[in-house]
């Protein structure tokens, strides 16, 4: 757009005249060069449009005729070229496969015409008796035998690659990687908070947690012998199993929503079982599994297998309905920090293949035992105790997402971390700000869990509070 100047020099005539002034280039032009300048600015819109006119064109085309591509070209010519290269070797090795065996074929043939020419005349002068019979029969024998002979002729493959293969390379594939920024780093108190104590507002050392799909969270408060439900959004819990008499629960560290049977599966720690309590009817209790020092609790979605670290054994135990023993599934040769060891096993987690993962608490690493594996891998930690991005100091709750990335609490460091199967060093997800109660901090972390919407809890121990990671919008 152009506004109109007092007297002002044209910029292209030079001559001083009312002139009007280009917003776009800054310029002054008389009456006679402003439109001579818009016509010019017109051609230079219309050579735009038709330019994009004109790779609307070429988009329509590629669409219209993928495989007309330079690249698909390319990929056919590859195949063109192969296949030819394919069909002129096998050729070749016909031609010399027919010429090695027609040369002891045309022997034999010889020999059989003359034998045939040779029983002919017997016949025809009538003369032969037993010997000369033999010695025919033999003599047919022995040509019949090598021509039947195997030859000595074989196919051999060679071991280096015969064609060169090809593949699609691109830089547009994107590198899935955890971002430290993913959740907010401040946690929201959606459980306990409210200092140490046994009311309904309170948790004592918590341990162990899940959620069920309402956000409902199920919390092992070890501390108060209980299990407490604390429903999204409300200031107290609700007592759902224990918490009347110690005898009913003591010390339970780990919990398990079971849906199929609206009941919950419990770590009994210090009652050396783990329980079945029902959701229906809180008298109702099954004692599943006895004499064990139970600790972390996990049940794979296929099979509805239990699978049981034993603190005291420095194993895991996988059992099903009816079992007495159950089947070790990891560890079982002793305290150690062999990969067929573990010292002290915590929280574990079974993802959709059965692969187990154990917090092996104090070899400060998390293990990973594949389905039936005779010993485990390092997939987190297993660099000594400490604190830089490659160790974990006694590692407790931990959870994998459907990509396979581990994220696993680093209790003494105060932190929750990220790690990836094969990497040499972890991630801090949130906390790591030192040992406190701001809503940045933890102190002693244990239990951790997702949400559907991927927001995680964990459980902050010494500060007997549930805090609440929402992660950022996509």
């Amino acid at each position: 757009m152009a506004t109109a100047n007092s007297t002002v020099q044209c910029s292209v005539c030079n001559k001083e005249n009312t002139t009007y002034l280009c917003r776009g280039c800054s310029k002054d032009y008389c009456f006679h060069h402003l439109k001579e300048h818009r016509q010019n600015l017109h051609k230079e819109l219309d050579g735009i449009i038709s330019d994009h006119q004109q790779f609307q064109q070429k988009i329509n085309q590629q669409k219209q005729n993928p495989h007309n591509s330079s690249l698909i070209k390319e990929i056919n010519q590859w195949e063109t070229n192969a296949i030819e290269k394919i069909l002129q070797t096998a050729q070749q090795c016909r031609e010399t496969v027919i010429k090695l065996t027609q040369k002891p074929s045309n022997g034999i043939e010889k020999e059989f015409i003359e034998l045939f020419k040779k029983l002919k005349e017997i016949r025809r002068e009538n003369e032969f008796n037993e010997i000369d019979l033999k010695h025919l029969q033999l003599k047919l024998t022995q040509i019949t035998e090598e021509f039947l002979l195997p030859t000595n002729i074989s196919i051999q493959q060679g071991s280096q690659e015969f064609i060169n293969k090809i593949s699609v390379i691109s830089s547009l594939e994107p590198v899935v990687k955890t971002k430290l920024n993913n959740w907010k780093q401040h946690g929201i108190i959606s459980g306990g908070g409210n200092g140490q104590g046994n009311q309904t507002n309170q948790l004592f050392c918590p341990e162990g947690i899940v959620i069920d799909h309402q956000n409902n969270i199920f919390i092992a408060d070890f501390g108060n012998n209980r299990i407490v439900e604390w429903k999204s959004h409300s200031n107290n819990g609700q007592i759902i199993a224990g918490g009347n008499r110690n005898d009913q629960l003591r010390g339970p560290r780990d919990v398990i929503v079971d849906i199929t049977t609206n009941s919950l599966i419990i770590s009994d720690s210090l009652n050396r079982r783990i329980i079945r309590w029902s959701r229906q009817n809180q008298i109702k209790q099954q004692i599943l599994i006895s004499d064990i020092v139970c600790f972390g609790l996990a049940i794979d979605k296929k099979n509805r297998f239990i699978y049981v670290s034993d603190w005291e054994k420095h194993e895991v135990r996988r059992w099903k309905e009816g079992d007495e023993r159950g089947t070790i599934v990891a560890g079982g040769h002793g305290k150690g920090d062999r990969f067929n060891q573990l010292d002290h096993p915590t929280f574990i987690f079974v993802d959709k293949d059965d692969s187990l993962y154990v917090s092996d608490c104090e070899n400060h690493r998390v293990m990973k035992w594949k389905k039936n594996a005779k010993e485990g891998i390092v997939v987190a930690g297993g660099n000594g105790k400490g604190s830089s991005l490659k160790q974990l100091s006694q590692p407790a709750g931990l959870i994998v997402d459907d990509l396979g990335r581990i994220y696993v609490v680093d209790n003494g460091n105060d932190r929750v971390m990220c790690w990836c199967e094969g990497d040499t060093e972890g991630e801090i997800v949130v906390g790591g700000h030192g040992k406190g109660e701001k809503s940045n901090q933890l102190n002693y972390p244990t239990g951790l869990t997702f949400d559907d919407e991927k927001n995680f809890y964990v459980v902050d121990w010494g500060n007997d509070r549930i805090l609440k990671y929402e992660k950022y919008s996509d």
